[in-house]
């Protein structure tokens, strides 16, 4: 049934098409879930009971400051 999808004509067709649906900032989002969904599952199969710790969208930067708190 999907014999040739390794054509990478076909890849760029289903690139392109995911392109137009989810548009290009949606895209990397949806790869980071479908990867971590993915490493969960494969864990949960593997009998792992902590999966590693995700990085948090607050996570402090080389050389940045931490945001300040504010004063009462």
């Amino acid at each position: 049934m999907f014999s040739g999808l390794e054509n990478p004509t076909h890849w760029l067709v289903v690139i392109a098409i995911a392109l137009v649906l989810f548009g290009p900032k949606r895209l990397p989002e949806l790869g980071r879930s479908l990867g971590t969904g993915m490493r969960g599952f494969k864990d949960a199969l593997e009998g792992r009971d902590d999966p590693p710790p995700l990085p948090s969208a607050e996570a402090e930067l080389p050389g940045s400051e931490p945001p300040a708190s504010p004063q009462r």
